[in-house]
């Protein structure tokens, strides 16, 4: 079965007839959000409904401050380029996210991760390709890999590190990149996250399923990403990483599931996630097939 019928139902049954409704979905690269997110816009707009769909990534930081935010952690390898949470522009999330709760018009900024030799840049606004939203909506989706990912504290920070951390590194194959120091910076940036996702009043997440236990479930994420690259690479004349390059762009990934992945159902400390309790798991297989959904 799609993921695509269960999340409409969930979101047709969700909506409200005041006010936009702010819809999160959150699962592992390859795992097919983008792709099911814009589904699921189709699926909306065939309804005659407004939709507004943007990811995280479109709100990276501009490649200068990426560039920055490195040079002045130098030790920390979580840091070296995108993609982990104290990476992203959070003030324009909020002000994009703001604009579209208030039904004020609004350009979806856009990165362009083709620029600087893939490092990326924010695409200034009004470049051709642009996307503006001029009116009021009835949906507002947000994707990305770790919306929804909430800090831990500093006990449970030390015992993952130790237990689940450490079991997932030997069965993953992950050589010892990251240090503890790296993982406490990203976790204390997360902090700064929480603002954006208490605009959500729903949640989506996928979760990849193992067929035996002694296989991590994280496992699957390297095939996804590696059929990514192979497609990618097919249709640009073989542009893009090896195999041994997809496995080593994954490993710097594989902690923020392992520390935070069960924010969305847990949030930090006494702050819980305002979708609890009207969200939707869905657990999908190696070929992305749906195995259950459950309240979330």
């Amino acid at each position: 079965m799609s993921a695509v019928k269960p999340l409409l139902d969930h979101v047709l049954h969700a909506l409200s007839p005041t006010r936009p409704l702010f819809l999160a979905v959150q699962g592992p690269q390859g795992s097919g959000k983008s792709y099911l997110s814009a589904l699921l816009v189709n699926e909306l707009r065939s309804r005659e409904l407004q939709v507004a769909l943007f990811s995280l990534d479109d709100i990276y930081l501009p490649h200068a401050d990426l560039v920055s935010l490195s040079e002045t952690h130098p030790d920390n390898s979580l840091w070296r380029g995108r993609g982990q949470p104290g990476t992203h522009d959070i003030s324009l999330g909020l002000q994009v996210l703001s604009q579209l709760k208030d039904g004020k018009p609004v350009e979806i900024p856009r990165f362009d991760k083709s620029l600087f030799g893939g490092e990326g840049d924010r695409v200034p606004p009004g470049s051709e390709g642009a996307v503006k939203v001029t009116g009021p909506v009835d949906v507002v989706i947000f994707e990305g890999w770790c919306v929804g990912f909430y800090p831990i504290s500093s006990t449970e920070l030390d015992s993952r590190w130790d237990g689940a951390w450490a079991k997932e590194r030997v069965r993953l194959g992950i050589a010892e990149f990251v240090s503890k120091e790296d993982v406490i910076q990203v976790n204390e940036a997360l902090k700064n996250y929480i603002p954006l996702w208490n605009f959500f009043d729903t949640f989506a997440q996928l979760e990849p399923c193992s067929p035996n236990e002694d296989r991590s479930p994280l496992s699957v994420i390297y095939t996804w990403r590696l059929q990514q690259e192979h497609h990618m690479k097919a249709q640009n004349g073989g542009k893009g990483m090896t195999d041994a390059g997809v496995k080593a762009f994954v490993d710097r990934y594989m902690p923020g599931y392992v520390f935070f992945g069960d924010g969305p159902k847990i949030g930090f400390d006494s702050q819980q996630p305002r979708w609890i309790g009207k969200s939707l798991r869905i657990t999908i297989d190696d070929s992305r097939i749906v195995v259950r959904t459950e309240p979330l």
